[in-house]
């Protein structure tokens, strides 16, 4: 082993694991999530999203707490296996404290997007003439939100300004419509 290596103290190694943490930290927080390409992410559900246990924030917060309390550990006189535990537990407990701010955060957000799922069914009023054979647009209203859509007659005839239809089915972004 490196005579230089044997110099170097178990607070230092702490300080240093600290360091990198920290700095990883900054650099995500300059230059954004630039490590969530690489998110090993434990949550598979799609629909759900959210913020991951595996986030680069979260990770960083770990690190530097690990190493943080555990310099501050070995500084009290604790060996390195009690100042790895206690920087463990630090990390663990500072990190899940940002995770769950995190996740506190995202389910805050409101979406304003409509699946177009909901759209089947709805009535809707036609805002745009529909020509026999051709395409109009229908406007329908999903809780307070209205929704204009580029819409064909199911049977292929002529829908007028003004008319109450019902829609039938959504096809990419044209939905099919029947007269009410």
């Amino acid at each position: 082993m490196p005579a230089w290596l044997t110099q170097i103290s178990q607070f230092a190694v702490f300080l240093g694991i600290s360091a990198i943490g920290f700095l990883f930290l900054v650099v995500s927080l300059v230059f954004g999530e630039i490590g969530d390409h690489f998110d090993a992410s434990l949550d598979h559900d799609v629909d759900q999203g959210g913020p991951s246990v595996l986030s680069t924030r979260v990770l960083g917060v770990f690190v530097t707490a690990f190493g943080g309390l555990g310099a501050v550990a070995t500084y009290y006189g604790l060996g390195t296996l009690p100042s790895s535990a206690v920087g463990a537990l630090a990390g663990l407990f500072f990190g899940g404290l940002i995770y769950a701010f995190a996740t506190l955060l995202y389910r805050q957000q409101a979406s304003s997007g409509v699946r177009t799922a909901e759209l089947v069914g709805r009535p809707a009023r036609v805002v745009v003439p529909i020509p026999s054979g051709g395409v109009g647009q229908v406007r329908c209203q999903i809780g307070e939100e209205l929704v204009d859509k580029i819409a064909r007659a199911r049977d292929g005839s002529a829908i007028p300004d003004g008319t109450a239809v019902t829609i039938f089915e959504v096809l990419g972004d044209t939905v099919t419509v029947t007269r009410q």
